[in-house]
């Protein structure tokens, strides 16, 4: 099988997803520096990191339509 593999925008969408888990962790001290602005980085980030990895389809299925 020739698949492609993922391409950098899913890796890319992989590490901001780890990011954003990182600052889940951390939410109460990021919650205290920054306040309401904790909340707009985190929801940016995991939105983009969750489109960026459904960007990439991955591989193709073998099944008839």
């Amino acid at each position: 099988m020739n698949d492609p593999q993922h391409t950098s925008s899913f890796w890319l969408g992989n590490a901001l997803l780890g990011v954003s888990l990182l600052m889940l962790i951390f939410l109460g001290s990021l919650w205290e520096s920054l306040g309401v602005w904790t909340m707009v980085l985190w929801m940016g980030l995991a939105g983009t990191g969750m489109y960026l990895v459904m960007k990439d389809k991955g591989p193709s299925s073998n099944m008839p339509d």
